[in-house]
């Protein structure tokens, strides 16, 4: 980080990661911020994609496991050079993720309001790629402690700002289309597992021998790429000098009172009831969409069974080992299936929601998830893949649009001024629900199965109807939601005083300063190029994937 130098007047200069320095000058390309975002989310996205390493992990020292490992606790397992690792102790790594990502976006969403995103995404950047690192380091010396440490904890801080960093500035460069900027932003979470995954297995192969599983070379090859990227990004960020407009636009009248032209401080924003009933919608379509996803794989392959190979009288139970493997690679095309969904409706619905209202859009959210999964028992009854595959491919997109469309909905309700600090808070959302939907899920499934009901549909209807019932929750709080009393609103002169130290760093002329003015010009068309290439590649490995799923 450079150290700030005094200027004559014996002001600080700022240094290069500060906010004073990326304030945009005039003739800036606000379409150059996006592909920034899209940059670091495309890289902190391939948490969605780290169990492509668990089963080769689950190999590293070969297959002559002791007898004893299998009776190891979780703290033996921590601590084990002579142990093979096991799936579910692996698995701890996902959870830290997203515990940690909704922890550090909480507690340091304000100092990233203050330093601005330049700053937030090179942290990020260190973290999340310095955890890499040290988790390769845990595969070499095989400690999985090692492993929690870096890519959970580490890493899993990194996401957390990584994953905010840019919310409040695609905000503030698209007031025009608040919906739309941070679905494009946040896509790129959805689609990092697709590049990400088939890039470890690849990298994978490459570095594989017969004495190790290439998973640290890959690790130290994947937080290098990361890196650039990463660092490309947040040097690619810009902030708007403060009453920056598009040219030619201005707010609209409107008669929506959930959409205020004032601003909430952040010190205030969670003490309003509507805080917490944006954060329960936010729990529940997430605890609702994680659990699916948790269970994509196993429930395609146990209600569909011997149809999915040609073999429609056959059960799951009736399959041999050799069948199961086949209906388990169709089933890696059905997640991955769901994954394009998600990514779509990223950028559909927050899109969307900017023509309809972030209100309507959870209403569609939760009325139409409530149909689809209370239908899900009925389409996996009559044997249809396709609706049963569109149905829960929907689903998938809505889960994701609501990802997207929150920062526009915490936006309209408390202002911009410190939208990416609430933002930050609000996802402990994220994290409860990645806890309590999988949790649901999984035991619901057990108790099944201790019940005496064979895998098939009956696994899955209970199920389904409580997912339908948590999805009824949400609609009522959404239902709930007002525009917010005056006494919330922070005083004309208390904003002036927060945007004073960027307009002073501006210290041009108001107005449109010719920044944000058109489309796509050679610069951004390049800087979108260098992020939606590797994205293109990512659709067209998992569309040639799970193209399989219907022969």
């Amino acid at each position: 980080m450079a150290v700030a130098g005094t200027t004559a007047g014996g002001f600080s200069e700022p240094g290069i990661l500060d906010r004073e320095r990326i304030i945009a000058k005039p003739g800036f390309n606000r379409w150059l911020v996006p592909p920034a975002a899209l940059a670091i989310h495309l890289c902190i996205g391939m948490a969605y994609g780290f169990s492509v390493f668990w089963l080769p992990l689950s190999r590293a020292l070969g297959a002559d496991t002791p007898a004893a490992c299998a009776e190891m606790n979780l703290i033996g397992a921590l601590f084990t050079t002579a142990c093979n690792w096991r799936v579910a102790d692996l698995g701890w790594i996902y959870t830290l993720f997203f515990v940690l990502l909704g922890c550090s976006a909480a507690i340091w969403g304000g100092w990233l309001e203050r330093s601005g995103p330049r700053k937030a995404g090179f942290v990020a950047a260190c973290c999340w790629c310095g955890g890499i690192l040290v988790a390769a380091l845990g595969v070499m010396t095989h400690q999985l402690w090692l492993m929690w440490l870096g890519a959970g904890v580490i890493g899993g801080i990194g996401l957390g700002l990584g994953y905010i960093s840019p919310v409040s500035t695609l905000i503030k460069w698209f007031p025009d289309r608040r919906g739309m900027a941070t679905g494009m932003a946040i896509m790129g979470f959805g689609g990092g597992a697709m590049i990400g995954a088939p890039l470890a297995n690849l990298l994978m192969n490459n570095f594989k021998t017969d004495v190790s599983v290439g998973v640290w070379q890959t690790f130290v090859v994947m937080a290098i790429i990361y890196f650039v990227f990463m660092m490309g990004g947040a040097f690619g960020y810009r902030i708007p000098p403060a009453g920056w407009r598009p040219e030619g636009w201005t707010p609209p009248v409107s008669k929506n009172t959930m959409i205020t032209m004032r601003h909430v401080h952040l010190k205030n924003a969670h003490k309003t009831p509507q805080f917490w009933l944006i954060w329960a919608v936010l729990c529940l379509n997430v605890s609702a969409g994680i659990g699916v996803i948790g269970m994509a794989s196993p429930m395609l392959q146990e209600i569909f069974a011997g149809s999915l190979i040609g073999l429609p009288d056959l059960t799951f139970a009736q399959l041999d080992a050799g069948q199961k493997g086949q209906i388990a690679a169709i089933a890696a095309g059905f997640a991955g299936l769901l994954s394009l969904f998600n990514i779509g409706g990223r950028f559909f619905w927050a899109s969307l929601s900017d023509k309809i209202g972030r209100k309507n859009t959870y209403f569609a959210f939760f009325v139409i998830g409530i149909i689809l999964y209370a239908a899900a028992p009925t389409l996996a009854d009559m044997g249809s893949k396709a609706l049963f595959v569109l149905a829960f491919g929907i689903i998938l997109s809505m889960y994701g649009g609501g990802f997207a469309t929150i920062p526009a909905y915490l936006a309209d309700i408390f202002g911009t001024q410190f939208v990416g600090a609430i933002h930050g808070r609000l996802l402990t959302a994220w994290a409860t629900a990645g806890i309590v939907g999988p949790v649901v899920v999984n035991y619901i499934r057990e108790a099944q199965l201790a019940a005496g009901v064979p895998a098939g549909p009956a696994l899955y209807t209970g199920t389904m109807y409580i997912l339908a019932g948590m999805l009824v929750l949400g609609l009522i709080a959404n239902a709930l939601i007002r525009p917010l009393p005056e006494k919330w609103f922070m005083s004309d002169e208390e904003v002036a005083s927060l945007q004073a130290k960027t307009a002073a760093a501006n210290a041009g002329p108001t107005g449109s300063f010719g920044i944000g003015k058109g489309g796509f010009d050679g610069k951004a068309l390049a800087a979108w190029a260098v992020v939606g290439i590797p994205l293109l590649w990512g659709v067209w490995v998992t569309l040639r994937s799970s193209l399989v799923i219907f022969g």
